[in-house]
């Protein structure tokens, strides 16, 4: 069960989602923005964990299951998880293994944090996430691009072959792109452009995250 305590957490966290296409460089952005704030104050959770546990299912099955359809995620608990931190209460997050498409363990404890920052790529789909948050990002790269990005990843960090790739992204990645994923640059507050390292647009962000850091100090120390 998620935990409280008056010491954890003097003021609302404040909620940024980043969302937009695989390999637009979310992951990339969201990192320049901690490095820039410095990792004190700022929870990244990454969409990616809330996948929901195909473990029930023959592998083959798993295989062939849609990743980049919205119903491909346990949303009910990522909402749950979302508001709990929001209120300043502790989660215990899944930990989801790409190889199996499963849950693993062990879970992970996540304490609540000043900034907290939704990373994936349907985090401005569901309007009830969207409730949430305090300030929306979509990261928007040409499409060629972000399959090269993509292909390299899922060989070297997923585990899967270049045919698999290439056969997933034709199949299903493209077409969920164009109906689930773009259509949320219209609901973003800001739209950033990633095709390389975009520095104004990390300083324009980690401004709004250093000041909401800041007054979350300031007010925890008048609270003691």
């Amino acid at each position: 069960m998620p935990s409280t305590s008056p010491q954890t957490l003097a003021r609302k966290p404040k909620v940024i989602a980043v969302s937009g296409g695989s390999g637009s460089g979310k992951t990339t952005l969201v990192g320049r923005l901690r490095e820039s704030c410095g990792d004190a104050g700022i929870l990244v959770i990454q969409l990616d964990h809330y996948y929901s546990d195909l473990s029930h299912l023959a592998k083959e099955e798993r295989d062939r299951r849609n990743f980049d359809h919205p119903q491909a995620f346990d949303t009910d608990l990522l909402h749950r998880h979302l508001a709990a931190l929001s209120a300043g209460q502790s989660i215990d997050r899944p930990t989801y293994d790409f190889a199996t498409h499963t849950r693993v363990q062990p879970t992970v404890l996540l304490p609540p944090a000043p900034v907290i920052i939704l990373d994936g790529i349907l985090s401005l789909h569901w309007a009830e996430i969207r409730a949430l948050c305090d300030l929306s990002v979509y990261v928007d790269v040409d499409d060629d691009v972000r399959f090269i990005r993509r292909l390299r990843r899922d060989i070297s960090e997923r585990g899967r072959s270049v045919e698999g790739v290439i056969k997933q992204y034709l199949e299903t990645v493209k077409v969920m792109h164009d109906t689930f994923v773009a259509p949320q640059k219209h609901v973003a507050d800001i739209i950033v452009s990633w095709m390389d390292y975009n520095s104004r647009a990390v300083d324009m962000l980690a401004g709004t995250a250093k000041s909401w850091l800041a007054h979350a100090n300031e007010f925890s120390q008048q609270m003691v």
